[in-house]
């Protein structure tokens, strides 16, 4: 199981009810999820990864079950793991997308590649 499924549907459930168009990639041994071509968050196993506002991460890292994203031995800035147990309630799952589409239109797009 590279994620929880079930997590990813209420993900998409929230997403859909707000009408915020999005694509589903798989990467990172999860499901990550683009708005607007950029990556803006994600499931990997059973917690939700988020992009946020690099101004509001050293707040909420630590907080509301949040952590470090680290999966080269340097935490990534921006991004953040949420353990599941502090999303059970729509409203904390809620919170933590909010943070994303807050910080969406601002977020630089990765590079793409070109093709050969």
């Amino acid at each position: 199981m590279a994620y929880e499924e079930q997590l990813a549907d209420r993900v998409r459930t929230i997403l859909k009810q707000r009408s915020v168009p999005n694509e589903e990639k798989k990467m990172m041994g999860g499901l990550c999820i683009m708005v607007d071509d950029k990556m803006c968050m994600g499931v990997v196993k059973d917690q939700l990864m988020v992009r946020i506002d690099p101004d509001k991460y050293e707040e909420v890292l630590n907080t509301r079950g949040s952590k470090e994203m680290d999966f080269t031995g340097r935490p990534m800035k921006s991004f953040l793991f949420v353990r599941s147990e502090a999303i059970d309630m729509e409203e904390d799952l809620e919170y933590w997308i909010d943070l994303c589409l807050e910080f969406n239109p601002r977020a630089k797009s990765s590079k793409k590649k070109k093709g050969k």
